[in-house]
C-alpha cells in the first residue's frame, strides 16, 4: 500500500519528493529518483529496538533530512519535530474480543489515543471507521480525512489472462469454481464461522468447488481452522495455501465461484473490493463496512446463521442472474476505489495539513493546492501486522 501511494503522489505532484524508512528484509519496488528508502531500522525482529527507532530515531532523522512532513500508521511519536499525518486503517485494538493480545492491545490502545490527540491529521480509510473513530474523539472532526483504499485496475480486473487456470492448477492443483478466502487467519475474520456454513452444502457439491484459503497464519488461527474442518468432517475439501506470491492473486479471484469473507469488523475490506474488481460475486457478513464498500454488490448475510452462509454459497453455484448481477454490480462498484484518487486526497489533506501547521494552527482548515517542493516521509506504524 505505501508503495502504490508513493507511487501515484510522485505522479500527481511532480516537485514533491518522499524518504521512506524500509526493513532491510522489505522488498521495495519503486525506483525513482525522487524517493530515497532508509534500511537501518528493523521493523518487527526486535520489538524494544523496533518501538525505539519508531518514536524517537526515526522522526529525528527524518527531521535532520530536511523533511516537511512525517507521515506514520496508527501512532504519534514520542519525540515528533515534524507536524504528523497519522493513518489509521485498523480498529480491532478497541475490542477485546478480536483477540489482538493483551500487550500488543494495551500499547496499541496508548498509541492510537495518543495519536489522535496528537496528530495534525488523522487519515481513515472508510465513513464507518471515521464514525467510530468521532464517536470516541469528536475533538478530531477538523482533523480527520475519509480517504477509501486504492485499488490497481490493470491488476484486478476481470479480463482472464491466457492460460491463467491451467496456471493455478500447476501451482496449486486446484480447477475454477472454487470458493475462496484471502485473509490471514486473525481471530476476528471468523474462519470457523465459514466452515460451518460450508458444511451444510451437499459433499458432491463440495467436491466440485472446495474452500480455497489464502492466508498466514495468526496466533495458530490456521490451526484453529484445520480442526474445526476435521470435526465438521470437511478436511478433504479445504485447500489451505498459506502465503502465495501476489502475482497469483488476480487469477485466484477471477477463477473462483464466489469470494467469501465472515469477518466480524472490517475498516475497509481490501480483498472485496480487489475480488469485486475481477468480477468475482462475493458473500460477506452483513457488517456497516461490508454495506459501505460493496454498496449493494455482495451477498451480505448474517454468518453467525449457518444455514444463511449454506444459503448464499449454494445461490452463487445455481443461480446464473444472481452470478451475473454480481459479476457486473461488482466491476461497477470497485471503480470508487483508484489509487489516483487515494493520492490526490491525501496530498491534498497533508498540504492543508502543513499550511494549517505554518499558521499555528491545529486544524485542517481549508484545503489547498501545493505548488512549491515539498518532502514528506513515510515512517513505520503499528497496522495489522506490525510492518512498516
Amino acid at each position: 500500500m505505501f508503495d502504490a501511494f508513493v507511487r501515484h503522489s510522485l505522479a500527481v505532484r511532480p516537485t514533491y519528493s518522499w524518504i521512506v524508512f524500509a526493513d532491510p528484509d522489505h522488498p521495495w519496488r519503486l525506483d525513482d529518483p525522487r524517493v530515497q528508502v532508509i534500511r537501518r531500522f528493523r521493523s518487527d525482529k526486535r520489538t524494544a529496538s523496533r518501538l525505539f527507532a519508531d518514536h524517537v530515531l526515526v522522526p529525528g532523522t527524518a527531521k535532520a533530512l530536511g523533511c516537511d512532513i512525517l507521515v506514520t500508521t496508527g501512532f504519534v511519536p514520542i519525540y515528533h519535530p515534524l507536524p504528523i499525518a497519522m493513518q489509521m486503517f485498523s480498529l480491532q485494538h478497541a475490542d477485546a474480543a478480536n483477540g489482538v493480545g493483551g500487550l500488543r492491545r494495551l500499547y496499541r490502545k496508548w498509541a492510537a489515543g495518543r495519536g489522535f490527540r496528537l496528530a495534525n491529521l488523522v487519515i481513515t480509510n472508510s465513513q464507518f471507521a471515521a464514525s467510530q473513530i468521532e464517536a470516541a474523539h469528536p475533538e478530531l472532526a477538523r482533523r480527520l480525512l475519509v480517504s477509501y483504499e486504492g485499488l490497481d485496475h490493470s491488476v484486478f480486473h476481470p479480463r482472464e489472462t491466457p492460460g491463467e487456470a491451467e496456471s493455478l492448477q500447476g501451482a496449486f492443483g486446484i480447477a475454477p469454481g472454487y470458493f475462496l478466502w484471502v485473509s490471514n487467519f486473525y481471530k476476528y475474520k471468523q474462519a470457523d464461522l465459514l466452515l460451518r456454513g460450508y458444511a451444510l452444502l451437499p459433499a458432491a457439491t463440495r467436491k466440485k468447488a472446495p474452500l480455497v484459503m489464502v492466508g498466514g497464519d495468526w496466533g495458530a488461527g490456521a490451526a484453529a481452522v484445520r480442526t474445526v474442518a476435521a470435526d465438521l468432517g470437511i478436511e478433504a475439501d479445504i485447500r489451505m495455501l498459506g502465503w502465495v506470491d501476489e502475482k497469483y492473486l488476480p487469477a485466484l479471484y477471477r477463477q473462483a465461484a464466489a469470494f467469501c469473507l465472515s469477518s466480524r469488523e472490517e475498516t475497509f475490506g481490501r480483498s472485496v473490493a480487489e475480488a469485486m474488481a475481477c468480477g468475482t460475486p462475493c458473500i460477506a457478513n452483513d457488517i456497516p463496512i461490508m454495506r459501505e464498500v460493496t454498496g449493494g454488490s455482495a451477498l451480505l448475510v448474517d454468518c453467525q446463521d449457518r444455514e444463511a452462509v449454506c444459503g448464499a454459497m449454494h445461490g452463487v453455484l445455481e443461480d446464473r442472474q444472481l452470478q451475473l448481477r454480481l459479476r457486473d454490480e461488482g466491476i461497477e462498484g470497485s471503480r470508487r476505489f483508484s489509487f489516483e484518487r487515494l493520492a490526490e486526497e491525501r496530498l491534498i489533506g497533508m498540504e492543508s495539513m502543513l499550511a494549517a501547521y505554518g499558521n499555528g494552527r491545529r486544524t485542517i482548515g481549508k484545503r489547498i493546492k501545493g505548488d512549491g517542493e515539498c518532502k514528506s516521509t513515510v515512517a513505520p506504524g503499528q497496522g495489522e501486522e506490525g510492518a512498516r
